[in-house]
């Protein structure tokens, strides 16, 4: 049987769901490839840090953080180490970065990938911060290094965009980009509509835990425009960062411009745009009027939408509706299993 050593940077929510989705499928993967996932580190900003060279008992991890908090007493030896320190030196083969988006160029998220890949680790990364800053650079610090980074999760919470660019559209070219791609300002842009407070409205995201740990970043449309850059980069090969994107939030949308917007037969969502315009690509996040019989105008709650506009395929348009946080932990469980196929 081989092993694959992992080491996970963050535990929340999405953490937790991704540690859920491997002891539930631990068995099938034991079987259909011949490997056990083993879990030797989990660093935490906030609950310390656990590693265990032998495997970490990750049921037991998930049981503890769900009903106390915070995690087994015993590993309490290990909490002077640092998550870069960790990434760095524990001994492992899969680093998977799941830390919230730090508007600060993409960092610390980006100096734990860049450490994994400088030793020759393969990195699955959650956070759309390094891609949306340094995109160019840490895939030739990958290809250097002959490892994998991939990313499933950064941008439309774990469904198969990045997967389906790469082994369905192959030789392609991605011309333009429209979507919907921050949940929660749809989710407030609803609640507006029907009356709410904004502030009521994320006091409520927070609750379901879908909202920024900054919330400014979602309303001001910063989180947004972080995931436009990184997927032009990865699709488009733009080499922008989310100062390059015009960004307008939905913070001054009231109740009376989406009723003006309904009695045009519009509604107001928060569009993502990215486009070809003289050899340069042109980003814009801002909230648009759109007509109620468009697709994009169907996409409510927390549900999501992007289109792609292709050389030979046309345009092409995922949605995924009302997405949780489990399936932003499949987007990372995905990307395990890529690598295990391509380890084998």
């Amino acid at each position: 049987m081989k092993k694959l050593n992992v080491a996970l940077v963050g535990f929340g929510s999405l953490g937790q769901s991704f540690a859920r989705i491997l002891l539930e499928k631990k068995e099938e993967i034991e079987k259909e490839y011949e490997t056990t996932v083993n879990v030797v580190a989990i660093t935490t900003k906030t609950r310390g840090n656990l590693v265990d060279a032998w495997g970490i008992d990750l049921a037991r991890v998930l049981k503890n953080v769900e009903e106390t908090g915070v995690f087994p007493n015993q590993h309490k030896t290990v909490l002077h180490k640092t998550s870069l320190e960790i990434a760095e030196a524990v001994d492992y083969d899969v680093l998977i970065e799941m830390t919230p988006l730090d508007m600060n160029e993409g960092q610390v998220a980006t100096e734990h990938i860049m450490a994994a890949l400088k030793r020759g680790k393969h990195v699955i990364c959650a956070n759309k911060g390094p891609l949306a800053w340094h995109y160019r650079e840490l895939m030739e610090l990958a290809d250097e290094n002959n490892c994998k980074l991939l990313f499933e999760s950064t941008v439309m919470d774990g469904a198969p965009l990045f997967s389906l660019i790469r082994e369905s559209l192959k030789m392609c070219e991605i011309t333009e980009i429209r979507g919907i791609l921050n949940s929660t300002t749809n989710y407030i842009l609803q609640g507006i509509e029907q009356g709410k407070d904004m502030k009521d409205i994320v006091s409520e995201s927070k609750k379901r835990g879908f909202i920024e740990a900054n919330p400014k970043y979602d309303v001001e449309g910063t989180e947004a425009a972080a995931k436009l850059a990184a997927l032009a980069n990865a699709v488009m090969d733009a080499d922008v960062t989310p100062d390059d994107v015009e960004t307008t939030g939905i913070e001054n949308v009231t109740k009376e411009m989406i009723d003006d917007a309904a009695a045009r037969g519009n509604v107001i969502k928060l569009i993502c745009r990215a486009y070809r315009k003289n050899g340069e690509v042109i980003l814009k996040v801002a909230p648009e009027e759109v007509n109620k019989m468009n697709s994009f105008a169907a996409v409510t709650g927390t549900s999501l939408m992007v289109s792609l506009t292709t050389d030979l395929m046309g345009t092409l348009t995922i949605m995924t509706e009302a997405p949780e946080v489990d399936q932003a932990g499949y987007g990372i469980f995905s990307d395990l299993l890529e690598l295990v196929e391509e380890l084998n």
